[in-house]
């Protein structure tokens, strides 16, 4: 049975952006598409009560406005919808653990807005056993993709690079999986970036030291990135081994990406959920969508 694409609603332009990526995302991968609206009330039952309908008619408004929009715009693609009891972030995770995926609408968690902006969206993150991808507000089919050739946004020029974060001490297989078939799917190339900095009693080192180093790093990177160049041999691969933090390399290299690819390392239940420091900045900066994939 396939896995659908799962994408959480919320009513925002955010979540409606989201849900636009999703269903693409779902037309790539040849899968279903399911809308999920956790309500902020409860939409079962009945009730005489006028403050109790509100909640029930505005919830059924969101999702069928959504299914409308999205059925007149692909037609193609098998789609399905449901409300889910609340809470919303408990919902999603729920949701997003029997999806392939989950796409969530983001304004960077300012905390403005829909629920999927702020705490909702980063608990589902830091608990789902999928990948999360984030949307922002804006995003259009044409910047997934390179401009034409006169600099103009197009849907039908080669899909924009795919970028992965590599960390060469701890390879997740599942980010690079991930990021390879993405790349793959799009027909897009894939920029693969693994930061190296100096140990801070070196940082005053000679060039030889620096130059020793950063060869050190393209072995490796190059060592972890070789058995996915062979899985998916028609993947064009760029390695970028750079000096420097990761998470500003990878800000770096995504700003004319399509899609960035981050882990995110699964904790015993009683360290907590977290997402990480690199991870954490680059779904906060990043202006192309994210996908943040867990990790053993």
């Amino acid at each position: 049975m396939l896995r659908p694409v799962v994408v959480g609603l919320d009513g925002s332009r955010e979540s409606l952006t989201a849900a636009d990526w999703a269903a693409r995302e779902a037309l790539r991968r040849g899968l279903p598409l399911r809308l999920v609206h956790a309500a902020e009330a409860p939409v079962t039952g009945t009730s005489d009560l006028p403050e109790l309908a509100v909640p029930r008619h505005w919830a059924r408004r969101i999702l069928r406005e959504a299914t409308e929009r999205l059925n007149d715009r692909y037609p193609e693609l098998y789609l399905g919808g449901e409300q889910v009891a609340p809470p919303a972030a408990q919902a999603l995770v729920t949701a997003g653990d029997a999806g392939e995926l989950l796409v969530l609408g983001s304004r960077a968690f300012s905390g403005l807005g829909g629920f999927l902006a702020g705490s909702v969206a980063l608990q589902a993150v830091t608990q789902v056993a999928r990948p999360v991808v984030l949307v922002r507000a804006g995003q259009t089919a044409e910047d997934e993709h390179v401009p034409d050739a006169e600099g103009r946004p197009s849907a039908d020029t080669p899909y924009r690079t795919v970028v992965v974060g590599v960390d060469a001490a701890r390879p997740a297989e599942q980010v690079l999986a991930f990021a390879f078939e993405s790349a793959a799917l799009r027909g897009a190339p894939l920029r693969a970036v693994y930061a190296w900095r100096l140990p801070f009693a070196r940082a005053a080192a000679d060039a030889f030291a620096r130059e020793t180093e950063e060869a050190a790093a393209r072995a490796t990177l190059a060592a972890v990135v070789a058995p996915w160049r062979e899985k998916f041999p028609t993947v064009e691969v760029v390695e970028l081994v750079e000096e420097g933090h990761p998470a500003q390399r990878l800000l770096c290299a995504a700003q004319d990406a399509g899609l960035l690819a981050v882990g995110r390392r699964i904790r015993p239940a009683r360290l907590g959920a977290h997402t990480g420091p690199v991870t954490h900045s680059v779904m906060h900066h990043v202006r192309c969508p994210v996908a943040i994939v867990p990790h053993d």
